[in-house]
Order: structure tokens, then C-alpha cells, then sequence
């Protein structure tokens, strides 16, 4: 194999210009009218910018890496200028981003994580926490959307699930609760069996014996997913309710049985696990349901990622935008569509496109799963392999 590094070329549009209804030595000038342009009287064309975005939000570099690469190629462009045209790129693809915010919400389930990422506050004159929001539809609509919030208030979460009704999949996040109060039964809390996990086997060096005995219980659970991985959701909710079941039962009455510090890490585990008993317990009414929520937590390791390199997000805007594209990446790479090929198609056939009254339809042909059925090459080949290697109903 070899490598040829990419290149910069230059396009330049001719556009001839024609005098008409010369009457009297007065004419009316018309300009033939210029291919439309991602950025309008922008620099960048759409390989460009896609190169741009990938490398920002799917590669994780910052921007004066990115100032870095363009001069190699021999273009002298400065990172402030890079950033404007991501926040064109962000504003142009909003649209689009709602079309697949509303394919979430349609979801019957919605897996949900969050992580933190610094916010530049000039009232402090530094930084304060902000949040980055994932939520992951299921396979009907396999799009991943980011959301940005200012703080981890339930006001962000709540906002976007205002007319979700379904499973949600989330951690044991106080905001949660007063969202499914809230949603009158309509939104369905359903656990995660690795939070779970995590607080007992914390507790294993305190007390071996209890905390590897319940260990033992979640990890058969785990072999019976594993078990039915390639089964229909009917077929997998039949095996649950067989060999699930019961082993869930058994270490209720186990759970009951224990006398426990409350402050000791093995009271802690007890505690987690009993206080989330019946929503740890309702994968088993559907199997399109998951025993855990790595899922999503998975789609938050990128933005982990991305803050180790550009540290921080400049403004609530600027977090905002970074959502809008990041969720577009994370939708390719779960998806199985390469990238930059979509992203160049992307930012090629969105300026020509008129949105009206909010209407989505002629969208729809750009959402990256259904872009991918009219582009079946290239694909993203690499998440093909991780996929082969990693559990979880398709989801990277």
C-alpha cells in the first residue's frame, strides 16, 4: 500500500455577462448566476469545509492544528477564520439536524448520557462546566443527537424529551425523575445492569464474598444476552423471561435478606440496586429493550475525546453548532457511511435545497441512513470491523 496526501486546487467560475434591450445607449447588464455555495461569497468549497468538520469534530483536532495541515498544502488560513466557517457549516445544516432530533423522538426506545466539557464564562473571566447530551434512537431510527446545555439542570434534558413518549434508557440521574413524573407514565424509565455493576464491584475488596456473589448474578444475565444477541425481540423476551427471570428473583430475596452499613461501599451497591430494582428489572417486558446503557455512554467517549485537544467551547452558540455536527459524524459512523463523502455531498446539495414553512421533506433523502441507500459505496469500513467486535444491538 501507499499514501498520497491530499491537495488544495482552486476552482474559478467564469461567468459571462450579457447587455440587453439596448435602447437609447441604455442597457440592463445580467450575470450568468454562480453555482450555489455552502458558505455564500465563501472561500470554501464543499470538500473543503467536510474536510474541515471531520477533522474538528470526527478527528478531534483543534484549530490551529487544523490552521497547521491547510499550511502545508500551501494555504495560509487562519484558525479564526476555520471557526467561521464551521458556524456556517452548523447553521447550514440545522434542518437537517431537527429532521433527525424528530427521528429520534419516534423512537420506541431512547438510550441518554451526558459528559462535561468546559464553557468559557466572561462574567468569571474563565471557564465553568457545561453538558453535552447524547441521545440515540433505536433501529427504525438510527440517528445519534447531540445537545448542548449550559449547565446539567433537568430544564435540558426535559426540553428535548417534551413530546417523546416511550422507554427512555438513562443512568439513575436525579433530573430523570421528575421527567418521568412529569410525562404521566408516558416516558418509562428502563435502568442500566453496568451502573449497577459498577457499584459492586467497587465493593469487592471490602466484602469479596457478597460482592462477587452478586456479580456472579449479573454476569449470567450478561451470558444470556449474549445468548440471544441474534434472536428477534419476541424470541429474546421469551429467553429473558425463562432464565432472566429468575435469577432476577433470586437475588431480590437475596438483597432483602442482607444487613448492611448503609455508608459501606457494599451498602452503597445494595442500596443502587434496590432503589432501581423495578426499572434494573424492565428489559425484561420487551426485547427491544438492552440490559445497560452503553449504548449511549459510547457515543459520549468522543466528546471525552475532543475536549483533551480543543479544551473548551467558546460561547452557548458555539456549543450549540458543535452538537449540530457532531451528531452528523456520530450518525455516519453508526450508520456505517463514510464521512467525508457524505458530508461533501452534504454541504454540495443543502444550498440548493429551499426549506419553506419548516418543512422537512425534501430533506429526508440526506439522513445518512437513507443517503447510505442511494450510496452504497464508499462505506465507512473501519466501523464495519468495531462493530464485529463489540456487543449491543448494532450501535457502535
Amino acid at each position: 500500500m501507499e499514501y498520497e496526501p491530499a491537495k488544495l486546487k482552486v476552482l474559478v467560475h467564469k461567468r459571462a455577462v450579457y447587455a440587453c434591450d439596448v435602447k437609447h445607449d441604455e442597457a440592463t447588464l445580467l450575470t450568468a448566476p454562480k453555482p450555489p455555495q455552502p458558505i455564500d461569497k465563501g472561500l470554501p468549497g464543499p470538500g473543503l469545509l467536510a474536510a474541515l468538520v471531520l477533522g474538528k469534530f470526527g478527528d478531534h483536532l483543534p484549530g490551529y492544528r487544523l490552521e497547521d495541515i491547510l499550511a502545508r498544502h500551501g494555504a495560509q488560513i487562519r484558525r479564526s477564520t476555520i471557526y467561521d466557517w464551521l458556524a456556517a457549516a452548523a447553521d447550514l445544516v440545522e434542518p437537517l439536524v431537527e429532521g433527525m432530533r424528530q427521528g429520534v423522538l419516534a423512537s420506541k426506545v431512547i438510550h441518554t448520557d451526558d459528559t462535561q466539557v468546559k464553557l468559557i464564562d466572561r462574567s468569571l473571566r474563565g471557564t465553568r462546566l457545561a453538558r453535552f447530551w447524547t441521545y440515540v434512537g433505536d433501529r427504525g431510527h438510527p440517528y445519534i443527537v447531540y445537545d448542548f446545555t449550559d449547565s446539567r439542570q433537568r430544564e435540558g434534558p426535559a426540553r428535548f424529551l417534551k413530546d417523546y413518549r416511550g422507554y427512555l434508557q438513562a443512568d439513575a440521574y436525579g433530573g430523570y425523575d421528575g421527567i418521568y413524573l412529569d410525562s404521566q407514565g408516558g416516558i418509562v424509565e428502563v435502568a442500566c445492569w453496568a451502573h449497577a455493576r459498577r457499584y459492586w464491584w467497587k465493593a469487592r475488596q471490602s466484602d469479596p464474598p457478597r460482592a462477587h456473589h452478586a456479580l456472579a448474578v449479573i454476569r449470567r444475565l450478561y451470558a444470556i444476552e449474549r445468548a440471544a444477541k441474534e434472536m428477534s425481540a419476541e424470541d429474546r423476551q421469551s429467553l429473558r423471561a425463562e432464565h432472566a427471570g429468575p435469577l432476577l428473583a433470586e437475588l431480590k430475596a437475596w438483597l432483602d435478606e442482607q444487613e448492611l452499613l448503609p455508608k459501606s461501599l457494599i451498602g452503597q451497591a445494595a442500596t443502587y440496586t434496590r432503589n432501581q430494582w423495578a426499572a434494573l428489572q424492565r428489559y425484561l417486558e420487551d426485547g427491544d429493550l438492552s440490559i445497560d446503557n452503553n449504548v449511549s455512554e459510547r457515543c459520549v467517549k468522543p466528546v471525552a475525546i475532543g475536549r483533551k485537544n480543543w479544551l473548551f467551547v467558546g460561547s452557548e452558540q458555539a456549543g450549540a453548532r458543535a452538537a449540530r455536527l457532531m451528531s452528523l459524524i456520530a450518525s455516519c459512523k453508526d450508520n456505517r457511511v463514510e464521512p467525508w463523502a457524505y458530508l461533501r455531498d452534504l454541504f454540495t446539495q443543502l444550498p440548493t435545497l429551499v426549506c419553506v414553512d419548516g418543512d422537512l421533506a425534501e430533506l429526508d433523502s440526506l439522513l445518512p441512513d437513507r443517503w447510505l441507500a442511494a450510496h452504497p459505496q464508499p462505506r465507512w469500513t473501519i466501523a464495519d470491523r468495531r462493530r464485529q467486535e463489540r456487543t449491543g444491538k448494532g450501535h457502535l
